[in-house]
C-alpha cells in the first residue's frame, strides 16, 4: 500500500513539474505578448571541441520597458551568458542596456570573465591556417556607457572601463612567439575612457524597419600597474541604415570601421575581421590589424508575427595603413528568425555564413545561433 502511494505521489509531483516546466516555455517562446510587460527568454549552449571538451551552459535575456505608458520608450535588457567546459575552461558575461522614460539617457554596462583557448594565426590580411596557435586566454573586463540626448536624435556621452588580459602558449616555435610582429604578448591591465556621440533616429531598436543610428567613440587608454608603459587609443564608427521596401521586406546596410591609434600594437587590441553580427563567415580573430572597415547589406522577410529569414552578402578587411579594394574578403550568407516576443520584436537567430576560400585551405564558413538582430 505505501509503494502504491508512493507511486501516486511520484506521478503526481511529475504531472506538475511537467505543468510547470511547459507553462514557463509556453511563456517565454510562444506566447503573444500586447502589453508591454517584461519578458525573459533562455537559450542554451552546448559544443564539443578537442581543445575544451564538452562546453554546456546558457545564455538569458530579460527584456521591459521602463515606462510601459510612454510608447516611445525604447526596450530595456539585462543579457547573461555563462557557459563551462569539462578541461576547465569558462566564460562568463552581464550586460544590460537601459533606456530611461522618454529616452532621455542611455546607459549601458558590463562585466565578464573569460578562461577560453583562442586560435592565433598572426597579424594582416593574409594570415594562413597553417600558421593556427593555440592560445590560452584569461580575461577580465569592466565598462560602462552613460549618454544623455542632446537633441531629439542626438546623444553625447561617455565610455569607460577596464580590464586585465593574460596570455599562455606553451608552443614557443608558434607564431604567436616568433613573429616580431606581434606585440604585448603576456597582457596585463589597462583602463580607457572617452566620449560618445550616437545620432538614432531608428522607429524601434530591437527590429527595425525605416530609420538609422550612427554611433562613435574613441577611448584614451592607459596601462596599469605591471602594464603602466602603454598609452594608446581605439576609435570606432558604425552607421546602419534601414528601409521599408514593402510592408513585409527590410533592407538593412551597415558599414564599420575601427582604428588603433598610439605607438604601440598590443596584439588583443588590434581590430579584427569575424563576428555573429559582421563579416558571418569568418573566425573572430582570423585577421587582425591596426586597421578595420567592413560593411554589409542584410535583406530581411517578415513571413508571419513569429517567423523572419534573411539573406545577407557584405565584404571587409584589416590593414596596417593603407586600405586596398583589391584585399576586400567577401561574406553571404542567410538564416532563419523566431520571434519570441513579438510585440518588442525579439527574436532566436539562426545564421550561416560564407567567407573567402583560401588556397589549400576550406572555404571559411560559420554557424551562428544568438539573439536578436545582426545589427
Amino acid at each position: 500500500m505505501k509503494k502504491l502511494v508512493t507511486l501516486v505521489l511520484f506521478i503526481a509531483a511529475f504531472q506538475n513539474a511537467h505543468s510547470q516546466i511547459s507553462r514557463v516555455i509556453r511563456r517565454m517562446y510562444f506566447d503573444k505578448d500586447t502589453t508591454r510587460k517584461s519578458s525573459f527568454v533562455i537559450l542554451p549552449v552546448l559544443s564539443s571541441a578537442p581543445e575544451t571538451g564538452l562546453e554546456v551552459g546558457g545564455a538569458g535575456l530579460l527584456s521591459f520597458y521602463t515606462n510601459t505608458s510612454k510608447s516611445n520608450t525604447r526596450v530595456s535588457n539585462v543579457f547573461g551568458y555563462a557557459t563551462v567546459t569539462t578541461k576547465g575552461q569558462s566564460r562568463l558575461s552581464l550586460t544590460t542596456s537601459y533606456w530611461t522614460p522618454g529616452n532621455d539617457y542611455h546607459l549601458t554596462a558590463g562585466v565578464s570573465y573569460i578562461n577560453f583557448p583562442f586560435d592565433f594565426y598572426g597579424i594582416g590580411n593574409n594570415t594562413l591556417r597553417a600558421n593556427s596557435d593555440r592560445i590560452g586566454q584569461k580575461r577580465f573586463k569592466v565598462n560602462f556607457i552613460g549618454e544623455k540626448r542632446i537633441t531629439n536624435n542626438l546623444y553625447a556621452g561617455i565610455t569607460a572601463g577596464a580590464w586585465d588580459y593574460s596570455f599562455r602558449d606553451d608552443d614557443k616555435t608558434g607564431i604567436f612567439y616568433t613573429d616580431p610582429r606581434v606585440e604585448n604578448r603576456g597582457g596585463g591591465p589597462s583602463a580607457y575612457i572617452g566620449p560618445t556621440i550616437v545620432f538614432d533616429n531608428r522607429n524601434n531598436n530591437t527590429y527595425t524597419t525605416k530609420g538609422m543610428i550612427i554611433n562613435t567613440y574613441f577611448e584614451a587608454i592607459h596601462g596599469m600597474f605591471s602594464n603602466n608603459g602603454y598609452k594608446g587609443g581605439f576609435f570606432n564608427i558604425e552607421y546602419s541604415q534601414f528601409f521599408l521596401l514593402a510592408p513585409k521586406w527590410v533592407l538593412g546596410l551597415d558599414i564599420q570601421e575601427q582604428s588603433l591609434t598610439g605607438h604601440d600594437s598590443p596584439f588583443y587590441l588590434l581590430p579584427d575581421l569575424g563576428s555573429d553580427e559582421l563579416m558571418r563567415g569568418y573566425y573572430n580573430g582570423r585577421f587582425r590589424d591596426r586597421n578595420m572597415i567592413a560593411g554589409q547589406a542584410e535583406l530581411r522577410y517578415r513571413l508571419s508575427n513569429r517567423i523572419g529569414f534573411a539573406g545577407f552578402v557584405g565584404g571587409g578587411e584589416v590593414f596596417q595603413s593603407e586600405f586596398k579594394t583589391s584585399q576586400l574578403k567577401p561574406n553571404y550568407g542567410g538564416g532563419i528568425r523566431y520571434f519570441f516576443d513579438v510585440e518588442k520584436g525579439l527574436a532566436v537567430r539562426i545564421d550561416y555564413g560564407v567567407g573567402q576560400k583560401i588556397p589549400n585551405e576550406k572555404r571559411l564558413t560559420g554557424f551562428y545561433i544568438g539573439l536578436g538582430q545582426s545589427f
